[in-house]
Formats: C-alpha cells, structure tokens, sequence
C-alpha cells in the first residue's frame, strides 16, 4: 500500500506542491503544479491538496510510481490518460 504525503510549497500561479510517495521504507518525491482555475474545475468543493492525492491515486492505478514524471503539472494528465478527467471523482471519494 502506497501513502501519499502532498504538502503545498508553493501558493502563488500555479499552485506548488511536493508529493511523497512512501511504501515500505522507500519514497519518491514529485514536484506538481495545478492552476487554480484546474483544480476548481476537476475538483469544486474540495481542497487542492485532495485534488492532487486524487490525481495520483488515478496515476498510481495506470503506471508505476517510477513512470510517474518528477515534476508535472496536473494540465498534462489528460494527454496520456484521456478519461482522467471522468475518472478523478472515484478517486477524491476515495482521498
């Protein structure tokens, strides 16, 4: 089971935020900016801090944490996964 840590580092346009991946005694680190304007809308009522742990619970069920780009921003993942967008829902339930 993966924990994911998202502490925001960033508060200005865009917003920043390092994501921790741990499992076991390993951990990942990511670099992920989001527009306020995406997180509105992909995720209204919720916090962008949830917004971006439902992004990488999606992510996580599609690829391994090692595919997973250092640094991103939340914009791009629906070039490489097109029904992110319809999907992330189930996944903020989920957060």
């Amino acid at each position: 089971m993966v924990t994911i840590k998202v502490n925001p580092i960033g508060h200005g346009e865009p917003l920043e935020f390092q994501v921790v991946l741990l499992e076991g005694k390993s951990q990942t680190q990511y670099v992920v900016t989001m527009a306020r304007r995406t997180w509105e809308d992909l995720t209204p009522g919720s916090t962008a801090e949830a917004c971006i742990e439902a992004a990488f619970r999606f992510l996580l069920d599609r690829e391994s944490q090692e595919s997973i780009l250092k640094r991103f921003d939340v914009a791009v993942i629906p070039r490489y996964f097109p029904d992110f967008e319809r999907a992330l829902p189930r996944y903020l339930s989920k957060s």
